[in-house]
C-alpha cells in the first residue's frame, strides 16, 4: 500500500501528522497523492507546516471561533468569554492582542460587572481597558477606551471602611440607547477600589506607583483613566450638584451623594451627577445623560415618599422610541435637593429636551453653565413636586379648620373656671379666718388688761 511505502520511506511525516490531525480523510488523500508523486513529498510536507503555524495563529488570536458545547444558555458562555457577543467578537480579539505593550496595571481589584472576581486591571497600548486573570493572564474582558462614553467614580454606600465604585460604560450600555442592528455592545465595568495606596500597581516599565505622598488607590487610578480616555474624564459627586439631606450613616459626619430608591422590587441608589442621573449598582445599570432625558415628573406624592419618573429617548430615535423609568419610594427628605438639581438643568420640561440633545455636555466646562449658557438654567416658578407637597399641606390645614373638639372641650372650659372659683372661695374663707384671728387676740388682751386693773 502507499501509506505502507510512505511509512517506510525516509520522508518525515510529523509534520503531515501535526496539521491534519483532526481531518483523518484529509490526511489520508496527502499521503495518497505523496504515494503516487514522491518527489512532491517535500511540498505536501511545507504546506503542513503553513498549515500548523495559520491553526496556532487563529487559536491565539481568535480563540471563540465557535463557542464549545455546553448545557447552558450560549449567549451566557459567549459573554463570560468573550466580554462581547455576537458580531463585536473581532472587539474582543482587539481588546486580548498580546502583542501590545503595557502602560499601567494594578492587581486585586474586585470586580463585580460583568463578572464578580478578583482581576488585574490593565491599560494596554494607550487605547484599551482590560481585566486580566491573575493566575492564567489571560484577558476576561475589556474595552477599547475610545469606545467608552461615561466613566463614574463613586463612592460606596452604607459601608463602615470607605470604599469607592468605578463605573465604565462604554457605548449602547447606557441601558437607554440599543446598539445598530448588527452590532453588540460591550458590557459595563464595575469595579471597588478600597480607600488608602494602591497595594501592587506598576507601570509597563516595572516603576512601583502609588505610593505617593498623599495618592489614594482612587486618585491614581483615575489619574490614569484620565490621562488615556479620549472623550471623556472621570466624573465624581459634587456637592455643588446634589448631595443628600441625610449624611452617610455608618461613617458620621461625611456627607452622602446617593438617594435609595426603588424600581420594581429592585433597591437601588440614584446617583444625580454633573453629566446626567444614575441607578447602580445592580444589573443592568441605567445611566440617564442629560441629552436622553426627555423630561423628569413626579407622582405619589406622600408625606413620607414620592416616586421619581424620568422619561427618556434613545440618541437618534424618535418620540415613539421614548421609555418611562419609575423610581419609587424616594424619601422626602431629599426632594429640595432634587427638585433644585432637577430645575437647574431643566430636566423638568420637555420642550428642552431637543435643546439638550444638540448640545454637547463637555465635562470640562463650567458646571454652573445652563442649557443655553448662561449662568443659570431658566428656572418655573413652582415645580410639580413643590405644587404637591403644598396641596398636602393645604389639605392638612383643611383638616385643622374643619375640627371640632365638641362637648370635651366645653367640659373642660366648664372645668378650669370652677377650679377657679373654688380657689376664690378658698382665699376668701382664708381672709375670713385671719379676720377670726385677730378678734381673738384682741379679746385675750382686753381681758388680761382688765385683770390688771383690778389688781
Amino acid at each position: 500500500m502507499a501509506f505502507a511505502s510512505i511509512n517506510s520511506s525516509s520522508v518525515p511525516l510529523v509534520a503531515i501528522e501535526e496539521a491534519f490531525a483532526t481531518e483523518p480523510a484529509l490526511k489520508k488523500r496527502v499521503y495518497d497523492a505523496i504515494g503516487k508523486t514522491p518527489q512532491h513529498a517535500p511540498l505536501f510536507e511545507d504546506l503542513a507546516r503553513y498549515t500548523s503555524s495559520l491553526l496556532a495563529r487563529t487559536t491565539t488570536t481568535l480563540p471563540l471561533a465557535g463557542p464549545p458545547p455546553s448545557d447552558g444558555p450560549a449567549s451566557k458562555k459567549r459573554k463570560i468569554q468573550n466580554g462581547v457577543s455576537g458580531s463585536n467578537a473581532h472587539v474582543f480579539t482587539d481588546v486580548k492582542a498580546a502583542d501590545v505593550s503595557v502602560e499601567f496595571y494594578v492587581q486585586d481589584i474586585s470586580f463585580a460587572m460583568p463578572q464578580r472576581k478578583k482581576l488585574m486591571l490593565e491599560i494596554a497600548g494607550q487605547n484599551l481597558l482590560r481585566a486580566k486573570n491573575q493566575s492564567t493572564k489571560e484577558v476576561e474582558f475589556g474595552v477599547p477606551m475610545d469606545q467608552i462614553r461615561h466613566v463614574l467614580c463613586l463612592p460606596v454606600p452604607e459601608k463602615t471602611q470607605k470604599q469607592f465604585n468605578f463605573c465604565i460604560i462604554p457605548e449602547y450600555a447606557d441601558g437607554i440607547t440599543p446598539p445598530p442592528e448588527g452590532v453588540t455592545a460591550a458590557d459595563c465595568m464595575v469595579f471597588t477600589v478600597a480607600d488608602g495606596p494602591a497595594k501592587a500597581a506598576f507601570s509597563g516599565s516595572g516603576q512601583q506607583l502609588g505610593h505617593g505622598e498623599g495618592e489614594s488607590a482612587e486618585e491614581l487610578i483615575r489619574r490614569m483613566l484620565n490621562n488615556n480616555l479620549p472623550n471623556t474624564q472621570v466624573i465624581r459627586p459634587d456637592p455643588n450638584e446634589f448631595a443628600s439631606s441625610t449624611p452617610e450613616a455608618h461613617r458620621k459626619g461625611e456627607k452622602a451623594y446617593h438617594v435609595k430608591a426603588f424600581r420594581g422590587s429592585k433597591e437601588g441608589y440614584l446617583f444625580l451627577l454633573s453629566t446626567g442621573i444614575l441607578f447602580a449598582f445592580k444589573k443592568p445599570l441605567l445611566f440617564f445623560s442629560f441629552d436622553t432625558i426627555e423630561s423628569v415628573s413626579y407622582t405619589s406624592v406622600l408625606q413620607r415618599t414620592f416616586n421619581l419618573n424620568i422619561v427618556a429617548r434613545p440618541r437618534n430615535g424618535t418620540e415613539e422610541d421614548n421609555m418611562e423609568f419609575e423610581f419609587s419610594m424616594v424619601d422626602q427628605e431629599n426632594f429640595d435637593g432634587i427638585d433644585t438639581y432637577i430645575r437647574r438643568h431643566g430636566l423638568q420640561d420637555s420642550s428642552l429636551a431637543d435643546a439638550r440633545r444638540a448640545k454637547v455636555y463637555n465635562v470640562n466646562n463650567n458646571k454652573s453653565q445652563g442649557i443655553d449658557g448662561t449662568d443659570e438654567a431658566p428656572v418655573e416658578e413652582e415645580s410639580e413636586l413643590q405644587k404637591a407637597h403644598l396641596e398636602l399641606e393645604d389639605e392638612e390645614e383643611e383638616d385643622e379648620e374643619d375640627y371640632d373638639p365638641g362637648s370635651d372641650a366645653e367640659s373642660e372650659g366648664s372645668g378650669s373656671s370652677s377650679e377657679e372659683d373654688s380657689d376664690e372661695e378658698e382665699m376668701a374663707d382664708a381672709d375670713q379666718d385671719d379676720d377670726g384671728d385677730d378678734d381673738l387676740i384682741q379679746q385675750e388682751l382686753g381681758i388680761e388688761a382688765e385683770d390688771i386693773a383690778e389688781k
